[in-house]
């Protein structure tokens, strides 16, 4: 493998990502009985919390690890280490390339090694131990260590920390992986010569420094190396095309004794994709595959052991680096952005350390991160993992220069507890838009290392709760979940709160949130949802990421950017309010994504005096992005006209003759079915077309606020709506002209 992950029997663990996790996270939440029993502190089969522990720092990347007994040894680029809160050029002290380190503290030991080339820049891309831990292999560009002179490979007794006089081999150039048995040593890289013999990019040495007879030549770079646990075959990856001649690209399986081709994978991994690194458990061995272009594979590769065949793979973009397996799950480090394909979260900000299931490619939740930081620059580039004083340490090392928000550099772990890190503290909003209840929403939370947390409702102040319930989330997908409190009599004022809990730690309660119940039903409110509105967003949030939807599909609104919260007047008449959006940053998106509506209404209020235009709502297939699939919307042009337009083999539009950007509420509904296109502002039909029936076909979101618009016709300055919006619904079908006009007289109460 690229770096030995010094494997150990596993025990029970868990990681959580500290306070610092991205605005855009988000998570799917769905609600179970009341009186649920509390979740526990984590989800299985996580096992590491997301909380990164106090670790020494370098002032480069680190390529390479090897972990075992309690030590962990690093290996890359770098020429200093500091203590974990000291920032860089401060309280260093020297490392040339290689460092030490106490697995459960984070600090280094006694070991220190000086890898040194006498022209160019000298790096440790791999290290791995012997299986009695007695001797400690390094690979990389290097001509000495501690001074004796060696050729991009040594050998370390660890019990002394000196270089081995006995193990010397002369490799033509960069060694990036090893692996090693109780006699051979097994190395890939860019050479082509061992020992003055021709071996392209892969070679076995005794651990006596003698080249063996084994050959695996390949034709391009070799990047990982794994012997399989059984001791009968290697595992190679990297960029090649041909192992021993034979058509496999990227991997192969060969014969551990002689190196002839046991498994081949011919047009198995797109010719524009590479492995960069390789791990195995007791039944499988695993990939981290980095894709270079367009329509790459960036993703994991699971594949058993028992027949070389693949078990599954993931086909997230954003390229990994780094595998490891410990407890049945499958850590990773890399830059994944959009696991869309997979069902999983949208392009967005890249997200650098995930975990999945040795039997399924699905995401858990487990989420600390890093950035990318410096080289190429992609985040994590090794995993190692050992346990000591009675945890189980999962070590990250790499380019980045945070983690979890914070300053680090270099390096990072992670630990079987404790466990931290509260959950974030829910968004709450409460409705009384029917007479005699109040319903209380609340936008699920994000927890980076439990996906199933348990919520209570706290009522007028109490400290007992009034309902509880559990449920689960992810970053990017956290639904609304709702309670109705029927226990309550018109004209009374209630208050409520809601803490979140992982079972190990509670989040604070949420602000309190009043309501005061209604003697009778809003008129307005009342017929959005009885014509069947899917999505109905009122905007009576404060401060928050959160617009509740009022109806029973509970599909929430995200807000972005911190858009102007409870805006007064509102666009019809009650306590409801509005939202303002600035015209720039500022937008909503749904929790969930949708299939594409064949036939659908969008319908706003919309209050302006923009000169600039820009989205009203909109279908997209991004959420924390400009889209780049993007129709059946509604955007205001320049001069305050308003264009409804879908995508169907063109741009299809139409557009009011009357512009609408006179600081008035106006309402605003779309609708497209088997009658076409037409768009209504205040109730009267301004433009319509028989004609336009379909539109584009893509699972998307619903955006508010926003979204690209470069190619739709008279595209106006700004994507992006600068204005008031008010009760924004969407209906699974084309409402009537009649219906319409009568949800535009209720504006007034009715």
């Amino acid at each position: 493998m690229n770096g030995s992950t010094g494997r150990r029997p596993v025990g029970r663990g868990r990681v959580r990502a500290a306070a610092a996790a991205l605005c855009l996270l988000a998570g799917a939440l769905a609600a179970t009985a009341a009186g649920a029993s509390p979740v526990a502190a984590l989800t299985p089969p996580v096992s590491l919390t997301a909380d990164d522990l106090s670790t020494w720092q370098t002032n480069g990347i680190v390529w390479s690890m090897a972990a075992t007994d309690g030590v962990v040894y690093a290996g890359g680029t770098f020429s200093t280490i500091r203590p974990p809160d000291a920032a860089a050029g401060t309280s260093e002290q020297p490392a040339v390339n290689f460092a030490a380190f106490d697995a459960s503290t984070g600090a280094p030991t006694g070991c220190s090694l000086s890898f040194t080339l006498s022209s160019g820049t000298a790096t440790v891309r791999a290290l791995a131990l012997s299986p009695d831990n007695k001797t400690l292999y390094a690979g990389g560009q290097f001509g000495s260590v501690n001074g004796v002179g060696v050729s991009n490979i040594a050998a370390i007794d660890t019990a002394t920390c000196t270089p081995r006089q006995d193990f010397k081999v002369s490799v033509s150039a960069t060694v990036r992986a090893l692996s090693v048995t109780e006699d051979t040593v097994y190395l890939g890289g860019d050479f082509n010569t061992v020992a003055g013999q021709t071996r392209n990019k892969f070679a076995a040495v005794t651990t006596g420094a003698q080249l063996k007879p084994w050959t695996a030549n390949t034709d391009e770079v070799g990047r990982a190396v794994q012997v399989t646990p059984d001791g009968q075959h290697v595992l190679i990856g990297g960029d090649f095309f041909t192992v021993n001649g034979t058509t496999s690209h990227a991997l192969a399986v060969v014969d551990s004794a002689t190196g002839a081709v046991a498994k081949s994978y011919p047009g198995f991994i797109p010719d524009t994709s590479t492995v960069q690194d390789l791990t195995t458990d007791a039944t499988g061995f695993y990939t981290a595959n980095e894709g270079t272009g367009g329509g790459v594979f960036d993703g994991r590769i699971a594949l058993n052991l028992s027949n070389f065949e693949q078990r599954w793979r993931d086909t997230c973009l954003g390229a990994t680096q780094a595998v490891l397996v410990h407890d049945g799950v499958l850590y990773s480090g890399s830059h994944a952005h959009d696991c869309s394909s997979m069902g999983e979260f949208p392009d967005q900000p890249r997200k650098h350390l995930l975990a999945q299931s040795v039997d399924d490619p699905k995401l858990l939740p487990w989420f600390p991160d890093t950035n990318d930081g410096i080289g190429e620059p992609v985040g994590p580039r090794v995993m190692a993992q050992t346990d000591a004083g009675g945890h189980h340490y999962l070590w990250v090392g790499g380019e980045f220069t945070t983690v979890n928000g914070a300053a680090q550099q270099g390096l990072t772990r992670f630990a079987d507890g404790p466990d931290t890190g509260a959950p974030w503290v829910p968004n709450v909003s409460v409705s009384t838009v029917a007479a005699g209840k109040v319903e209380v929403n609340w936008q699920t939370s994000f927890d980076t290392d439990d996906g199933e947390l348990t919520y209570r409702i706290y009522k007028d102040g109490a400290s007992t709760p009034v309902y509880t319930t559990t449920g689960s989330s992810v970053f990017w997908d956290r639904p609304q979940l709702r309670w109705t409190d029927t226990d309550v009599a018109p004209g009374e004022t209630h208050t409520y709160r809601i803490s979140a809990s992982d079972g190990t730690n509670t989040s604070a309660k949420s602000p309190a949130q009043t309501a005061t119940v209604a003697s009778a039903a809003e008129s307005y409110p009342a017929r959005v949802l009885a014509d069947g509105a899917s999505l109905y967003w009122r905007y009576d949030e404060g401060t928050s990421t959160f617009a509740a939807d009022t109806g029973a599909g509970l599909d929430s609104g995200f807000l972005r950017n911190t858009p102007s919260y409870r805006q007064t007047p509102a666009a019809v008449s009650g306590p409801s309010t509005a939202i303002g959006f600035n015209g720039t940053t500022q937008y909503a998106y749904s929790n969930q994504r949708h299939a594409q509506p064949t036939k659908f209404s969008v319908e706003t209020w919309i209050k302006t005096t923009t000169t600039k235009g820009g989205k009203i709502i909109g279908f997209g297939n991004l959420t924390m992005q400009n889209s780049n699939q993007y129709d059946k919307h509604v955007y205001m042009l320049n001069d305050g006209r308003l264009t409804f337009g879908v995508y169907s083999g063109g741009t299809r539009t139409i557009t009011t003759s009357g512009s609408y950007n006179n600081g008035a509420w106006h309402h605003v509904v779309a609708t497209q079915g088997s009658a076409g296109m037409a768009l209504y502002v205040d109730g009267q039909l301004r433009a319509s077309n028989l004609l336009y029936t379909t539109n584009e076909s893509y699972n998307g979101y619903w955006r508010v606020g926003g979204d690209n618009l470069a190619s739709w016709p008279n595209r106006p300055t700004s994507d992006f709506f600068a204005g008031q919006i008010d009760e924004t619904a969407v209906y699974p079908t084309a409402l009537s002209s009649s219906t319409i006009s009568a949800h535009y007289a209720l504006r007034t109460g009715g």
